[in-house]
């Protein structure tokens, strides 16, 4: 299992695996007001692609939300995607 990490300084944050830059797969996110995040952009490398990493980032940015109480707007066209075919993650859907 490849370990996600998070960081966020406020304004934007990402959930991230890799040290380097260009990460290995990413879910990059900007803060729209209180309480609500837009998800911009998810990336995974070529040789990550095939194994869910994808939906391993979004599945941990769900998590994130609903520990935060916070909302999601999904403009990423993967992330939104995945929000339009599993009603399960609705509950932190903006």
């Amino acid at each position: 299992m490849l370990e996600i990490k998070h960081k966020d300084d406020g304004k934007k944050g990402e959930f991230y695996i890799g040290d380097n830059h260009p990460h290995l797969a990413e879910i990059v996110y900007i803060w729209a007001g209180e309480g609500v995040f837009i998800i911009e952009h998810t990336d995974v490398d070529n040789s990550l692609r095939g194994q869910g990493v994808g939906n391993q980032l979004l599945d941990r940015a769900v998590a994130w939300a609903r520990e935060k109480k916070v909302k999601i707007i999904p403009l990423c066209p993967f992330a939104k995607s995945v929000f339009d075919k599993n009603s399960s993650i609705h509950d932190v859907l903006k």
